[in-house]
């Protein structure tokens, strides 16, 4: 596919056909994940790809309690700019519950973690902020969800699993002293079709030069 169509299309795809998905499409995507930018070449990411249907259930488990918890904090806006936003709201909405209702089911999920490690620096004028550990860790999601496009696969960025991280870090083994979840990627292909999803225009969160010079 073309570059920029592969990316103007890779969008959050959370309803998944059973048809299944090789682990060499998998590898792949992982491949592509690896060469994403990384601070220091620090890599602190590890991939744990699930497949077998009772280690799926286990990470659907603390995915739903998790999804329960944040989605009975959510309000429902009284207001919509338009009926064309308020479709594209419920539709979001839906999907979301769909996705925590169906997690087992979806043919692969990646849990992408990353290492606690120490990563501020100091000097003898103090720490400095050399940004987050995890800008070293979101380029390598990023990637893996633009190759799963490429390939015809859907996936979506989600992170509410973290409400109950550690506890399902212990349930999967993992040592939550050394790892938290940065993400987990259902992939599938999709039940539905690929498309541009709606978001603000480049334009008009652009500042050129100068802030407030925005060329709309």
């Amino acid at each position: 596919m073309d570059t920029i169509e592969t990316i103007m299309t890779t969008r959050a795809i959370r309803r998944f056909t059973d048809q299944p998905v090789t682990d060499a499409d998998i590898a792949t995507c992982l491949q592509a994940a690896q060469q994403a930018p990384s601070g220091g070449n620090v890599q602190p990411q590890q991939y744990y790809v699930f497949t077998e249907s009772d280690r799926k259930a286990e990470v659907a488990r603390w995915y739903l309690a998790a999804f329960d918890r944040y989605e009975a904090t959510l309000d429902v806006p009284r207001e919509f700019r338009d009926e064309r936003a308020r479709r594209s709201w419920e539709r979001t909405r839906d999907a979301s519950r769909h996705l925590a209702d169906t997690l087992q089911d979806v043919p692969v999920i990646v849990m992408v973690l990353q290492a606690k490690i120490p990563w501020q620096p100091r000097d003898e004028q103090g720490p400095m902020d050399i940004g987050r550990l995890d800008a070293s860790v979101y380029p390598a999601v990023q990637n893996f969800c633009v190759a799963a496009r490429s390939l015809g696969l859907g996936t979506a960025l989600t992170t509410v699993i973290r409400v109950y991280g550690d506890e399902a870090l212990a349930a999967l083994d993992v040592p939550a002293d050394k790892f938290e979840i940065a993400a987990l990627i259902p992939v599938g292909y999709p039940a539905g079709n690929f498309g541009v999803a709606p978001r603000k225009p480049a334009s008009a969160v652009t500042h050129w030069n100068r802030w407030g010079d925005k060329r709309r």
